[in-house]
């Protein structure tokens, strides 16, 4: 979500039919998913999985999760986002292809729960779509040449939104799902990873990806690698301007589920006092652009 603000602000920041099994897919391990093509990576703003291999390109990337109900107090801002998408894997990359729901806490407290979507580098999107606390939902990114297909279903609410695209600049070397910690802009080259909101846990559940070739599974599928990432202080940022890091919070993937297509992404607390990430300017490893900031 790339928006630019003088400051950072006080916040405001097809069709998928979601199954009845996505309960029982998110709260129950049927079974634990092998390790092989696998690897680990630290990042100070995203945290999930992705899945990537040299000379495979993406179509399609779906999950399905439950919208997080976060911890808020008083003169406290906090935000986290939940998100599927297509590119910004590569340490290279310039493009990303999202849509997501973002919860958080606002100066006096308040959850504030929306939704989203963007094409990076152009800024995010609100989309106007209710959504709450404890809501399923179920998303989808599709990109055919230039032409990106982005879709949300509240199957809560029995409401959805899609919408297509043609974008200039477009990445399918990836597909990711995704907890984030979003980040501000002031300027092209002055950037901020907003406090991480304290979420509790965030479950992934359905989670399967298509390549250009027809070939489709979940994150353990033979036809990819793929990376378990933890949210940490002075991780690599992805698809990120150069800016600071977090000011408080992590967040850890669990082990893959239900054959790699669920797992859970855990918030944790972390303290900035001692650390000398915090007194420092964070240098983004990404050459590409600042995804998802507080608006």
């Amino acid at each position: 979500m790339l928006k630019f603000s003088a400051q950072i602000p006080t916040r405001r920041v097809v069709r998928l039919r979601l199954p009845t099994a996505l309960i029982a897919a998110t709260a129950v391990a049927l079974a634990t998913a092998p390790s092989a093509l696998a690897d680990t990576s630290f990042s100070s703003n995203w945290s999930g999985y992705a899945v990537h291999r040299s000379g495979v390109r993406f179509r399609e990337v779906k999950a399905a999760w439950r919208q997080p109900t976060v911890s808020c107090a008083a003169g406290s801002q906090s935000y986290s986002a939940a998100w599927v998408g297509l590119g910004g894997y590569n340490q290279n990359s310039n493009a990303l292809e999202q849509i997501g729901t973002e919860v958080d806490c606002s100066a006096s407290g308040h959850v504030i729960s929306s939704a989203w979507y963007e094409l990076v580098p152009a800024p995010s999107e609100d989309i106007n779509l209710q959504v709450r606390p404890g809501d399923y939902m179920a998303a989808s990114v599709t990109v055919v040449g230039h032409r990106v297909t982005v879709s949300l279903e509240d199957a809560t609410r029995h409401r959805s939104f899609t919408r297509s695209f043609d974008a200039g600049s477009i990445d399918v070397t990836s597909a990711e799902w995704i907890v984030e910690a979003p980040s501000d802009c002031v300027s092209a080259n002055s950037c901020t990873t907003l406090p991480l909101a304290d979420f509790g846990s965030t479950s992934f559940a359905l989670a399967s990806a298509r390549t250009t070739t027809g070939h489709s599974g979940t994150i353990t599928s033979r036809y990819w690698d793929w990376t378990a990432i933890t949210l940490s202080p002075g991780g690599r940022r992805f698809i990120a301007y150069q800016g600071s890091g977090p000011a408080a919070g992590a967040a850890t993937p669990s082990a893959l589920l239900l054959g790699g297509s669920a797992f859970s992404v855990t918030y944790q607390q972390v303290s900035a006092q001692g650390n000398p990430f915090f007194a420092r300017r964070a240098t983004a490893t990404a050459a590409g652009y600042l995804l998802h900031p507080g608006r």
